[in-house]
């Protein structure tokens, strides 16, 4: 095992703001907001209406296809309407608007907890379908798909990504410390769906008490080992801790599964334990709010559906003589920049960061031409070649982007404008590029790749 991956950087961490902060519940008090669409594939369809009372846990909409998940109310009280309304990329989207009563009473009692060995593979699959769980690590995938691949035999590891490597984010490092046990449980029950694999806690080595509450939580557990990967950013993609983990290359166009990986993160992992074990759908998850314009940074245990604007309140507001110049879903290497706070936390969002100075535009005031160093290729987790994918896609040449130098193969992580001493700004780039190939592939009737 390597213990890293190919290429990479060091971004400042700024984990110190809030690595600390003890993770605790946050309960609203105001309305709550779930849009249809908080996963990758089709968007759930709604079944309730304007009027009907719901519990929390309460499935409010069902999954519309084999590529979609299941919504569940984080709160009791009736929903005010379906509508559209704004969500964090700025846009409008169906959503189910519920008048939150502030009692958050539960629709079962969720503490009763199911003699997990009389479970079947089909068993534990179905319950993690029904509660409607994605991936929490930021892509939202639905869980269930990826537990169903082709061939189970043939995956020889599970990998739980508690690596985070996002700069500024320390939910999941609060999340491993005090729900250990919950999480190693959730990677047994995985485990169980593939006989031959392992699994592999991942977890970068600036997170010492992380890796200490999991290697006593997993100690004795025969198919299960903590590995401390060097600190190093993207050490939390799954191409980087497949390639970590395994010392293979991840072949372009491949899932992980086709070379014997099934990556979980591990707040997925303590989702999986919660629904097959206790039958509690997937209503809320861990969330980081910090930066250096935030008052009190701090780690929630956060309902889907909570208002941005009321967590940061929950924080202490704006910190006292400092503005605000920029807000991102997520971390400063691949959150999306907010335009409004007034939006809602959705299953797969794990952050806030509120910054006080704005890296880009700053990066802007020092912008040059290329210099031709060849450090974004150095440092692409992927392989890819930066320099000239910037080219042609500023030439308008996508075909070359997408065809000839692999340009969708990019996953975004912002290693190369990191690595670019000339400051241009490749990330940002690369994802206009993207935009328009898909969207140019909708028109003609191709759809996304």
């Amino acid at each position: 095992m390597r213990n890293t991956f190919r290429g990479g950087v060091h971004p400042e961490e700024h984990k110190e703001l809030s690595r600390d902060a003890k993770l605790r519940q946050f309960d609203p008090q105001g309305e709550m907001v779930f849009p249809l669409q908080q996963h990758i594939g089709k968007p759930a369809k709604t079944i309730v209406q304007k009027g009907d009372t719901v519990l929390v846990g309460q499935r409010i909409a069902e999954a519309d296809g084999f590529v979609s998940a299941h919504i569940h109310s984080s709160c009791s009280g009736k929903v005010k309407a379906v509508e559209k309304r704004r969500v964090l990329t700025g846009g409008m989207a169906e959503c189910i608007v519920i008048d939150n009563d502030r009692e958050f009473t539960p629709f079962a009692d969720y503490s009763v907890r199911d003699d997990e060995g009389n479970l079947s593979e089909n068993d534990i699959i179905q319950r993690v379908q029904d509660a409607g769980i994605v991936g929490l690590g930021g892509a939202g995938f639905p869980t269930h798909v990826k537990l169903k691949p082709k061939d189970p035999e043939a995956i020889e590891y599970v990998i739980a990504n508690g690596a985070e490597c996002e700069p500024y984010l320390t939910c999941n490092d609060q999340l491993m410390r005090t729900q250990a046990p919950a999480i190693v449980e959730g990677l047994e029950l995985v485990l169980r769906l593939f006989p031959n694999a392992t699994g592999v806690i991942c977890i970068e080595d600036n997170k010492p008490e992380a890796i200490h509450a999991m290697e006593i939580a997993a100690s004795g557990k025969a198919r299960i080992k903590v590995q401390a990967m060097i600190t190093k950013y993207p050490q939390g993609g799954e191409r980087s801790l497949i390639q970590a983990v395994t010392g293979i290359d991840f072949p372009i166009s491949k899932l992980p599964a086709d070379v014997g990986c099934i990556v979980q993160n591990v707040g997925t992992l303590m989702a999986i334990q919660r629904a097959v074990l206790y039958h509690e759908p997937l209503f809320r998850q861990c969330f980081t709010m910090t930066g250096e314009a935030v008052s009190e940074p701090s780690n929630f245990m956060v309902r889907v559906g909570t208002s941005y604007a009321e967590l940061l309140e929950a924080c202490g507001g704006i910190k006292p003589g400092t503005e605000a110049v920029k807000a991102l879903a997520g971390g400063p290497m691949m959150g999306i920049a907010m335009g409004s706070l007034d939006v809602p936390v959705q299953k797969q969002n794990n952050g806030l960061t509120l910054l006080a100075e704005d890296p880009v535009a700053e990066a802007e005031k020092m912008m040059t031409a290329c210099l031709h160093c060849g450090r974004c290729t150095t440092v692409c987790p992927v392989g890819l070649m930066p320099q000239l994918m910037a080219d042609a896609a500023i030439a308008g040449n996508l075909e070359r982007y997408e065809k000839k130098l692999y340009g969708l193969e990019c996953i975004q992580c912002g290693s190369c404008t990191v690595a670019c001493p000339a400051k241009r700004p490749l990330m940002q780039t690369f994802k206009q590029a993207k935009a328009e190939i898909q969207e140019k592939k909708k028109r003609e009737g191709g759809g996304q790749k």
